[in-house]
């Protein structure tokens, strides 16, 4: 399946049915008085996330949507019915905004979680609904409202735990299909990932967190170099970032720490709040690396980026220090969602707490 992230959309509430004029018809009854029935409300258009989804690709050709109009009302006191709804299905992270205006109406977070993004039009009032003691034989109605027309953007930003990052080649495909059940594609030349990839970790019993593969970056990526730029915004909603790090880099001249200096400048420009995220600094492909030059050259490394945060020493070929990783990981993102939780106010007549008596 192709990922899409972006899409522009036409939807159309229906219009409601308008409302009727006429008089009761009955033998023996001369004057049988209104009885016009309303016009049935237009259709609305729903937008709803589902879980089972992870791309737009649906809205890419697929680009207008339109619910039914409503029945015009009819005599006999006749109802008009009511116009049938459209939900469409998106994935959670979409972003729904209006494409002439810019402003975000709204962000599917949870599953399952529904909206409406087009409200169908009112019916019109029949005469039936005009009549009192005064207006005893009304001959007014009106037309059925007219439903809600736009345009809207979609725009998806993944939901994941953890994001990885890092130059092309680093290992980050290789690490997600060890840790997860991702299979991305794996080869020996740069950009073999064309778009982000998910995966859940399981860590134990209910215990699991997700992870998100997104393309190589390379420097200049903030202003459209490469492709990692097009998919920077899916680690904005991550938790924590790994920055994967190349310690046996194929040419001599390649220095992993003007790497990482060269990534964290193009996340900075990017968006200031994703620099700002933690991130932690994992050196990968050291089963390429002599035992005996492992420690120094780690040591080099990391001295000169006067990386104070977390480090770890992986192989995501052979899964070594993989499961260190993994328990530190979800250590950190359990401690995340904790602090988020909102505080539980505890009544004291309830409380297990010595009373003072």
């Amino acid at each position: 399946m192709k990922f899409v992230d972006e899409a522009t959309i036409d939807v159309a509430a229906g219009d409601g049915g308008n409302g009727c004029a006429s008089f009761r018809h009955e033998k023996y009854k001369e004057f049988g008085g209104p009885d016009g029935g309303d016009g049935g409300r237009g259709g609305h258009v729903y937008a709803i996330a589902d879980a089972s989804l992870n791309t737009l690709v649906d809205f890419r050709f697929t680009r207008r949507f339109e619910a039914r109009r409503g029945e015009h009302g009819k005599g006999s006191d006749m109802f008009g019915i009511k116009g049938d709804d459209i939900v469409l299905k998106m994935p959670v992270g979409t972003i729904i905004a209006d494409a002439e205006t810019g402003e975000v109406l709204h962000e599917l977070l949870e599953p399952g979680e529904q909206i409406t993004i087009a409200k169908g039009g009112d019916g019109g009032f029949g005469n039936m609904h005009y009549k009192s003691s005064t207006n005893r034989a009304p001959r007014q109605k009106t037309p059925g409202w007219p439903g809600e027309r736009r345009t809207l953007k979609l725009e998806l930003k993944v939901l994941a735990d953890v994001g990885l990052l890092g130059m092309p080649n680093a290992g980050k495909s290789t690490l997600i299909a060890a840790i997860s059940n991702a299979r991305p594609k794996i080869a020996d030349y740069p950009f073999t990932t064309l778009y982000p990839n998910l995966g859940v970790v399981r860590v134990g019993p209910e215990k699991s967190f997700v992870v998100a593969d997104v393309p190589g970056l390379i420097e200049g990526a903030s202003e459209g170099a490469g492709l990692g730029h097009q998919f920077l915004r899916h680690l904005q909603r991550t938790r924590l970032l790994l920055h994967l790090v190349d310690m046996a880099p194929f040419a001599e001249d390649v220095d992993p720490v003007q790497q990482v200096k060269a990534i964290a400048a193009e996340l900075k420009k990017f968006d200031p709040a994703l620099y700002a995220k933690p991130r932690w600094l994992v050196l990968n492909k050291l089963d390429m690396v002599p035992a005996e030059e492992r420690e120094a050259r780690v040591n080099d490394v990391v001295k000169r980026l006067k990386y104070k945060g977390p480090v770890f020493e992986i192989s995501a070929l052979t899964r070594e220090g993989c499961e260190l990783l993994i328990q530190k990981i979800y250590q950190h993102i359990a401690q995340v969602h904790q602090s988020l939780q909102p505080p539980t106010d505890v009544d004291p007549r309830f409380s297990d707490a010595p009373s003072g008596e």
